[in-house]
């Protein structure tokens, strides 16, 4: 199958419907190979899952480089998302940095590793608390101006700051942890995007794997594996997780299919029920497990699914924080 595409925002942006989420084939998800991951976009592309995702801050550099050698020769095949916002200092991130001229910088700095002349959606990686938000959407503006970005995004970034930036230029997606696993923009920010015309992004859209089915405590995870720290693989919580997320099992067994592609197909369709565009970027770096989120585009829910799905995650019945204490707070929220 070839995946549809749909329309981020109201500013023309057209992507497939589901994305491809590269940071896990270089940081947080056990040990990277680079041929598997290359392997991997090729099939992408051949399979119409061309919206690609990546930042500076992955590795950081290292995703970046690894897609300006993996997409030589099929830079017109693909839509190349990336992001700047951080501070980078002996290869680690140290905090925000969203000062005009830095972001002319990271552009630069990412155009060069991308190996392309343009960045199809520039996002806010974060929102820097230090410059105002009229100011980072005016220098991205100014970037789109000039032809080395073509759409303006942001990540994870509050209702105040949406509306901030999208006065001074159209804002196209926001990127944002959103699954059946974490709801927390149902209340405000996803009737925000609907009102403005803004289409949203939802990142980890299996909950880091946990809506896979395929999971162990964060324990039982390799030393540098991002789930060895995540509050919701730990203790008490990885064990009420797991009930909650039984329902998503027990949809797929009845279908026959698998609990990440009925995972995906709960969000495909909440874009239509919302009224607004949602493209999933599931991460990965093996062609098995694109080829199975890609299927998801194929497959819908029914009305009593899609409610029982609501009803057994409803947010009351995830246990834990969804990131750590020290990455909540680079949260706009």
């Amino acid at each position: 199958m070839t995946l549809k595409t749909r329309k981020l925002g109201s500013q023309g942006l057209q992507v497939s419907a589901i994305g491809l989420g590269c940071m896990g084939m270089s940081q947080s998800y056990g040990p990277a190979d680079e041929a598997e991951s290359i392997a991997t976009l090729h099939r992408a592309i051949e399979l119409g899952c061309t919206f690609l995702d990546t930042a500076e801050v992955y590795g950081p550099y290292i995703n970046e480089a690894l897609l300006g050698r993996a997409l030589k020769g099929k830079r017109d095949q693909v839509t190349i998302a990336t992001k700047f916002g951080f501070r980078i200092e002996n290869g680690k991130q140290v905090g925000t940095d969203s000062r005009p001229e830095h972001i002319r910088e990271a552009v630069e700095a990412s155009l060069v590793r991308l190996a392309i002349d343009h960045i199809d959606l520039l996002y806010q990686h974060r929102v820097d608390p230090a410059v105002p938000m009229e100011d980072v959407a005016g220098a991205v503006g100014q970037l789109i101006e000039q032809g080395k970005v073509r759409f303006f995004g942001l990540s994870e970034a509050g209702a105040a700051n949406i509306r901030r930036a999208h006065a001074v230029y159209p804002v196209s997606a926001v990127q944002s942890e959103y699954s059946l696993w974490e709801r927390n923009l149902e209340p405000e920010i996803i009737p925000l995007l609907r009102q403005l015309g803004i289409g949203l992004v939802p990142f980890s859209p299996l909950g880091r794997g946990f809506l896979t089915g395929e999971v162990k405590r964060a324990e039982d995870y390799s030393e540098g594996d991002y789930r060895r720290n995540d509050p919701r693989y730990q203790g008490e919580n990885y064990d009420a997780n797991v009930e909650a997320a039984a329902k998503v099992r027990d949809i797929a067994t009845a279908r026959r299919v698998k609990p990440g592609q009925i995972a995906l197909a709960w969000l495909l369709a909440k874009g239509n029920g919302f009224g607004l565009d949602i493209v999933p970027i599931p991460g990965t770096k093996r062609i098995r497990y694109l080829e199975e989120n890609v299927a998801a585009a194929s497959l819908m829910l029914d009305a009593t699914e899609m409610a029982a799905l609501d009803e057994a995650l409803a947010p009351g019945k995830i246990s834990g924080p969804r990131y750590t204490e020290r990455a909540m707070a680079m949260v706009d929220r």
